[in-house]
């Protein structure tokens, strides 16, 4: 299982530290079933993967963690959350799964799709798989602030 999580670990670590100029530091994995997925999350980026392996990566986080980032990127305050907010969100998920698939197509040929967001307090996120294991990766941002990258996938058949 650690050869597939590492790579969204360093994926993740490096887009917040190269893009953002945010170090982020990853907590234990854990798995949760989709009837225990935390709905706690403001905003959630969510990009498929199709191919030799089928599933989904999501990041999600709170709307105060997407302000601040979005504000480093752009150098402009936010209170809601605007298209620079989503744009923002959907562009670092859409890295971090092309740098994931990068280091995969070494043994497996996965494309991604494009990102979509929800936004919603305590939004819920429907799996595309039943079989899937969901993995949260819980990540610290900012020191005080938190966000979960989330990853389902499965051999494809």
């Amino acid at each position: 299982m650690e050869q597939y999580i590492q790579p969204f670990i360093e994926g993740s670590v490096d887009v917040f530290r190269d893009l953002c100029n945010v170090e982020i530091k990853a907590g234990r994995p854990f798995f949760v079933s989709k009837d225990e997925f935390d709905t706690s999350w403001d905003i959630s980026g969510i990009i498929g993967l199709s191919g030799d392996a089928n599933g989904a990566v999501a990041i999600s986080i709170k709307e105060e963690t997407a302000f601040r980032l979005t504000t480093i990127l752009t150098g402009k305050e936010y209170t809601n959350i605007d298209k620079e907010v989503t744009d923002m969100l959907g562009e670092i998920v859409n890295i971090i799964a092309g740098n994931v698939k990068t280091v995969f197509e070494k043994k497996h040929r996965i494309k991604i799709s494009m990102p979509s967001i929800i936004k919603g307090k305590a939004h819920t996120i429907v799996w595309p798989s039943e079989k899937a294991r969901i993995i949260c990766i819980p990540f610290t941002v900012f020191d005080d602030q938190e966000m979960c990258l989330s990853v389902a996938v499965e051999e494809a058949k």
